[in-house]
């Protein structure tokens, strides 16, 4: 990248790549720092991003995407996060006590993610992510949803497809990558505005809004900024990259127009 003021560009293997109308970012959360540097290249030189790099930030800090949901209403499992030692019991408290979910605040596609039983098995667990110094948050553990969560694909203000992952037996997890099933399923209007109201407030265009059925209503688990679409498109039939690019044509003259006024 050519950071400069007047004339900002972006160079591939050796070349200077031509002004491009919108780019749709693909970033992997291994390479988020990079990822979102080049695309404010994209923004500097005046391209439209599907997701901007700021919203991308903001969705893949899982404790600062859920302190804004927190304080927008949304609803959320019971989270917790602290950092001495000494506050692991009343951090355990704070979500209900065991079983619980830890999570490491950087792991994608169900890693880093572990479920503990017992008291006693939760407060090994937390000493032991505190002991390799790692960010983590707990979560309570939503039993009644049986292992499955809802994958709501958002598009604009709407939510365009969804699909029910199943965790296979055994198995807390519902990530297709780690064995889970998907299928169709009915949203509930509760459910629908869940998930656009997640994905507006990260400020996101096209999200992966995850969500499970709790006693008290659907509580959002993720809000992803660049979903997978093969597993949904299989899912449900819906040519979904289409609807996206309809999206772009309109949303990025739209967005030329708000820039011009």
């Amino acid at each position: 990248m050519d950071i400069a003021a007047h004339r900002p560009s972006v160079h591939y293997r050796g070349k200077g790549l031509d002004f491009y109308d919108a780019v749709i970012p693909r970033i992997g959360a291994s390479i988020t720092f990079y990822g979102t540097a080049v695309l404010r290249q994209f923004e500097m030189m005046g391209a439209y991003a599907l997701n901007e790099s700021m919203a991308i930030a903001r969705s893949r800090d899982k404790l600062r995407s859920l302190q804004i949901m927190a304080r927008a209403g949304i609803g959320l499992p019971l989270t917790g996060f602290a950092s001495s030692p000494d506050d692991t019991k009343d951090l355990i408290k704070l979500v209900g006590g065991a079983p619980l979910v830890v999570k490491l605040l950087h792991g994608t596609q169900g890693k880093g993610v572990v479920l503990a039983q017992t008291q006693q098995a939760a407060e090994s667990l937390i000493d032991a992510f505190r002991g390799l110094d790692a960010n983590f948050l707990i979560q309570e553990f939503i039993k009644e949803a049986g292992g499955s969560d809802i994958r709501c694909l958002v598009v604009g203000k709407k939510v365009v497809a969804a699909m029910k992952r199943q965790a296979k037996a055994g198995e807390f997890r519902s990530n297709l990558r780690r064995g889970g099933t998907a299928s169709l399923i009915r949203l509930t209007p509760e459910e629908r505005s869940t998930a656009v109201r997640a994905a507006r407030k990260m400020g996101l265009n096209v999200a992966g809004v995850d969500l499970l059925r709790s006693n008290h209503g659907p509580v959002v688990l993720e809000v992803n900024s660049s979903p997978g679409l093969e597993g949904i498109e299989s899912a449900t039939g819906k040519d979904i990259a289409g609807m996206i690019a309809e999206f772009i044509e309109t949303d990025a003259e739209s967005s030329k127009a708000r820039k011009r006024r």
